[in-house]
C-alpha cells in the first residue's frame, strides 16, 4: 500500500491558484526545454521513500482544508544555494481535486497513511463541474446535495 505526505500549500488560496501555478511551472520548464514537471523543495528527506515511490501522492492543504493531491514521481537530492541539500519531491503536473477534509496547521510535512488519506472528489461525485468554483461546491456539500 503506497504511503502520501501531506503539505500546507502556502501562498495559494484554492485549488484553481494551484493548477495556474503548477501550468505556468509546467509552460516555464517546456519553453527552457527541460522536463514539464513540478518540483517541491523540503528540508528533509522521507526516510519512507520506497513507499512513498510505491504509488503515494502529496496531499495539499489549501486555507485548512486537505483540497488536492499531486502524484509523487520521484525524490531527488536538491543542491541549494547555501550548499545544503534539500529533498526535490517531484509531482506530476496534474493536479487532483480531492472531497475536501478540515486539517490544522503544521510544520514541514506529515506521511499520510492510504486508509486515511481523503478519497478523489470525482470519484466521489461523479458528475461535479471541473469549473465549479471550490466555495461554491463547499457550500453545496455543507447543504448535503453534493
Amino acid at each position: 500500500m503506497p504511503l502520501n505526505l501531506i503539505k500546507l500549500c502556502v501562498g495559494i488560496d484554492t485549488v484553481e491558484q494551484l493548477e495556474q501555478y503548477r501550468a505556468d511551472q509546467a509552460r516555464r520548464a517546456a519553453a527552457e526545454g527541460v522536463e514539464p514537471t513540478s518540483i517541491h523543495r523540503t528540508r528533509s528527506f522521507p526516510r519512507r521513500a520506497e513507499e512513498i515511490l510505491s504509488g503515494g501522492s502529496l496531499y495539499w492543504v489549501i486555507k485548512g482544508q486537505v483540497s488536492a493531491r499531486q502524484r509523487i514521481v520521484r525524490l531527488d537530492e536538491v543542491e541549494t544555494g547555501e550548499g545544503r541539500p534539500r529533498c526535490g519531491i517531484v509531482l506530476d503536473p496534474a493536479v487532483v481535486r480531492v472531497v475536501p477534509r478540515p486539517q490544522r496547521a503544521f510544520q514541514g510535512w506529515r506521511y499520510l497513511e492510504e486508509d486515511k488519506a481523503p478519497q478523489d472528489l470525482y470519484a466521489a461525485g461523479g458528475d461535479i463541474d471541473a469549473d465549479m468554483p471550490d466555495e461554491m461546491q463547499a457550500e453545496l456539500r455543507r447543504l448535503g446535495i453534493l
